[in-house]
């Protein structure tokens, strides 16, 4: 989007011209300009915007970046009232405040962390008509007091962001979201949107009932995210392939590293730290202050890696996250998709990166076996796991296979690990029975085993524990010597990802599956991904260099984002503000390669609104000032 002429607003430093007096599209195109500074909508929003504007509900699923907040936010200032925005963080609310006010919107919120006296203020403002948008939780929502409040004032809309959360199956569940319907028993003639970035067809389904919206026009985007590179790898060493990644790919950029337990993600933050990497930790298990802290820094500060459980997160606004990567196997493909979708918010290359092996799908079975709920929850759990495996296992594009599963189909991306550098598959249907055959002749026996002692079995290794229980007697003794170790291993993760073997969730050990007899009698062909030794190094060398905010700058350019960055970080830390609420990174770009001369060329920047420009503008024409001349 490219910034445009000045227009109207509805905020402090602009004449607000209301909606009656103005097209509503083109009061929408004003806000978007003279607020926001850029001169075009993007994909569904004009259409999302205008259905709103004109009091339409509506259900909005976009991808991650994909600008869903400007189909709520331009709406709260065309329409007469208050916005109120429905957000399941406080520390997402304070971002999007924050943002909004260095805009000059008129913006606030209502949670736990205020005070009588600022609550208070923010309550008059509201009955005064001077809010555009109001964050709330839904659990302060709901309750009886803020209903009443909502009631004495002038509801403009309202906005349900993360919306999947209504779903019972869906990630991060939260059960206050049940009660939203009560939004269109009490307000019927208020529209409402839901919006998310994560949902299948069911999930879909499921947001429109819950929340009674029934009637609700539905705006579905592609839920592709092009500047993202997907990397699925082999566990092998998992802490120094992540090194590996960071120091090579990434040194001194924002991510964020996800663990599946709290003793990982300090463990991890902890070794990631002593090998000279800014990372901290961040779960449910920190002290409140603590886990404030580290979220501040992540979120304020260039180049901080968040090691984090999925608890960190949701609605995170940080738009230059670099690379998301993943030490552990996620539950389901909705949770990864949400949580890679963290990365690259501004549309520049990022990487999504994932360690992934056998003991992950052992440890995700066992949980699942541990899990609360009645069978159909558990089996419901499975599926969810069934289809991630078979993300992670796929020889084909990894990306059509993920926009798959929200039934979207599209030709393979060409930017993907298996794109890349395609793996080859091979008939592995002999070694699949190899395997099988040991796995019968054991439980012939009434015993099972893990994964270590059939595979010693297989190899013929007269260790010990084969020779006390006589396993070196069993007729598939020494038939696996043509394999090694490592390669037995992926064989045996591939058969379990793929249902031909079952692992026992609680011990471990290995046991066929109603699906192994047909592999056993022939009936069967079994394809294998063939993963030699060092895959994951062979392909790391045949990448493009590391992507980079700077990429494709001429290199005095580069050398005056760099010094823009270092402007803007200053800004940020003396308003104790997120860096990227000054400007993005992209805006930074597009003013190093152009490097404006005035307020008016600084202003026909995409990003640069009209408080932006009056705020900033001197400090950016001064940085740009005292930088070299390009060469001619």
């Amino acid at each position: 989007m490219e910034r445009a002429a000045p227009g109207v607003g509805g905020v402090p430093y602009a004449d607000h011209v209301p909606p009656t007096t103005t097209a509503p599209r083109d009061a929408a195109h004003g806000v978007l300009r003279t607020v926001f500074g850029y001169d075009e909508f993007r994909g569904l929003q004009a259409d999302v915007i205008d259905h709103v504007v004109a009091g339409g509900d509506a259900v909005v699923l976009m991808p991650t970046g994909g600008g869903k907040s400007l189909c709520y936010q331009i709406p709260a200032l065309v329409r007469e009232g208050t916005g109120i925005v429905v957000s399941p963080l406080i520390a997402l609310m304070h971002d999007q405040v924050d943002a909004l006010t260095t805009a000059g919107v008129r913006a606030g919120y209502l949670n736990s962390t205020q005070g009588y006296d600022e609550r208070a203020a923010i309550e008059r403002a509201y009955l005064a008509g001077e809010l555009d948008l109001l964050y709330l939780a839904p659990e302060r929502l709901l309750a009886p007091e803020t209903l009443e409040l909502l009631d004495r004032g002038s509801p403009a809309l309202f906005a349900i962001d993360e919306a999947h959360c209504v779903s019972q199956w869906g990630h991060d569940f939260r059960p206050e979201y049940l009660r939203l319907s009560v939004l269109h028993e009490r307000w019927p003639h208020v529209p409402r949107l839901a919006l998310t970035a994560t949902a299948t067809a069911a999930t879909h389904a499921e947001i429109r009932s819950r929340l009674a919206l029934g009637d609700a026009r539905d705006f579905v985007a592609s839920f592709d995210r092009p500047n993202i590179r997907y990397r699925i790898v082999p566990k092998d060493n998992p802490r120094a392939q992540l090194l590996t990644l960071l120091r090579e790919e990434h040194p001194g950029d924002a991510g964020i590293v996800y663990c599946l337990t709290r003793a990982s993600v300090d463990e991890t933050a902890a070794w990631l730290a002593a090998q000279g990497v800014d990372a901290l930790p961040y779960h449910a298990g920190l002290d409140r202050s603590v886990r404030a802290r580290n979220q501040a820094r992540f979120a304020r500060e260039d180049g901080v890696v968040m090691v984090a459980t999925i608890a960190f997160g949701m609605g995170i606004d940080k738009p230059d996250v670099r690379f998301v990567a993943h030490l552990d196997l996620p539950k389901s493909i909705e949770g990864y998709y949400q949580e890679t979708g963290r990365a690259g918010r501004d549309g520049l290359p990022a990487t999504a990166w994932l360690a992934y092996g056998l003991a992950d799908v052992v440890q995700q079975r066992r949980l699942i076996a541990t899990s609360e709920g009645d069978d159909l929850h558990q089996r419901r759990l499975a599926q969810h796991l069934d289809a991630m495996l078979a993300l992670c296992e796929t020889v084909g594009c990894r990306r059509q296979r993920l926009l798959s599963y929200f039934g979207e189909e599209s030709p393979p991306c060409g930017n993907c690990d298996t794109c890349l550098d395609p793996p080859s598959s091979y008939d592995g249907t002999v070694p699949a029975q190899k395997l099988l055959s040991t796995v019968v002749r054991l439980e012939q026996r009434g015993q099972r085993y893990g994964v270590g002692h059939v595979v010693d079995v297989l190899r013929g290794k007269t260790t010990e524990r084969v020779r006390s229980s006589g396993h070196d007697e069993l007729s598939t003794f020494g038939i696996g010597t043509d394999l090694s170790d490592g390669q037995w291993r992926t064989v045996v993760r591939q058969l379990v990802a793929g249902g031909l073997l079952g692992v026992e969730p609680l011990h471990s050990t290995l046991h066929l599956t109603p699906e192994s007899a047909a592999v056993l009698r022939g009936e069967r062909e079994v394809r294998l991904r063939d993963e030699p030794a060092g895959a994951d190094h062979a392909r790391r060398t045949k990448r493009t260099p590391r992507p980079a905010a700077s990429a494709d700058l001429l290199p005095e350019d580069a050398e005056l984002f760099e010094r823009l960055r270092a402007w803007r970080a200053g800004v940020a830390h003396e308003a104790g503000l997120p860096a990227y609420v000054v400007f993005h990174d992209a805006t930074l770009r597009d003013v190093a390669s152009r490097r404006p001369a005035t307020l008016a060329d600084l202003a026909s920047i995409g990003g640069v609104g009209a408080a932006k420009l009056e705020r900033y503008g001197a400090g950016v024409l001064g940085a740009v000032a005292g930088a070299p001349d390009p060469a001619p």
